[in-house]
């Protein structure tokens, strides 16, 4: 992945109540990452969660969490990552020792990814996918899934190992069926800005059923920026457009809402240290 060039957007309409980015690459961002959480924090982005793709930027993500209170890391091998491995078992012993941090709240992004890796790379991807799903288990942390092109795999694969107890499909992108089905397990969904694209109706349809308390918000910056800002650099301080925009589609207050994903990022991620 490579950040976004261009211009930041203005800011947004500040929240009246606070809500978390629950996924963000500030490694992948232009500027000082502490300036990008103040930023966020004026419109009411409190807290995010900063993700790791590889085992440098996990490293990345623990440190940028231990030194920053409002920040929470996940560390993983992305799985476009995993089949370019030299030595795909040695690296997922460095995901495993990040794992043993109090910074580290949860494990990924990891999943299945059949868009941009072809069938060369499957077996590696699932491989990693399984270790990263008994890494949560273990350590008791969360399980951040990518999910690109293979829903059925990652419904086979969390039903074969046995999922952990917290799941999020970060950047959700089934239908209201598939939605339907997470719920059913107790499965939480991520939307992303691309959830206000014009072409994305089967993901407003999926945001319209999910279960309030089995909701999350996302920016996946620096990329899918929300409209009408597509195509410009994303970042945290961006959430509140997203936000209300998933308000919208469900018809409920943004505040209500704000104040359920944020009850449901403490109970998926813990509490901020």
């Amino acid at each position: 992945m490579s950040p976004r060039e261009g211009t930041l957007p203005p800011d947004p309409e500040p929240l009246s109540t606070p809500v978390l980015d629950s996924h963000t690459h500030l490694d992948l961002q232009d500027g000082d990452p502490a300036a990008a959480l103040a930023r966020a924090a004026a419109v009411g982005v409190t807290r995010v969660i900063q993700v790791g793709c590889d085992v440098p930027s996990s490293i990345w993500a623990a440190d940028l969490a231990a030194a920053h209170p409002t920040v929470s890391a996940a560390v993983a091998l992305h799985p476009n990552d995993a089949p370019g491995q030299s030595d795909l078992d040695a690296a997922l012993r460095a995901i495993e020792a990040l794992a043993t941090r109090a910074e580290v709240r949860a494990i990924g992004e990891t999943g299945l990814d059949y868009y941009r890796t072809g069938p060369d790379g499957v077996k590696a991807q699932e491989h990693s996918f399984r270790a990263h799903v008994q890494l949560a288990k273990q350590y008791d942390k969360a399980l951040v899934i990518h999910d690109r092109d293979a829903h059925e795999d990652i419904f086979r694969v969390l039903e074969s190992e046995g999922a952990p107890e917290r799941v999020v499909f970060h950047c959700y992108s089934g239908d209201a069926d598939m939605a339907r089905r997470c719920a059913e397990r107790g499965w939480v969904m991520s939307f992303a800005g691309n959830v206000t694209f014009k072409n994305a109706q089967g993901l407003r349809d999926a945001a319209a059923v999910a279960p309030r308390e089995l909701l999350l918000v996302e920016t996946d910056a620096p990329f899918l920026t929300p409209m009408p800002y597509r195509g410009r650099p994303n970042a945290p301080y961006l959430i509140p457009i997203t936000l209300r925009a998933i308000a919208d589609v469900r018809g409920e207050d943004v505040d209500e809402l704000a104040a359920a994903m944020m009850a449901t990022g403490t109970r998926i991620f813990g509490p901020i240290a």
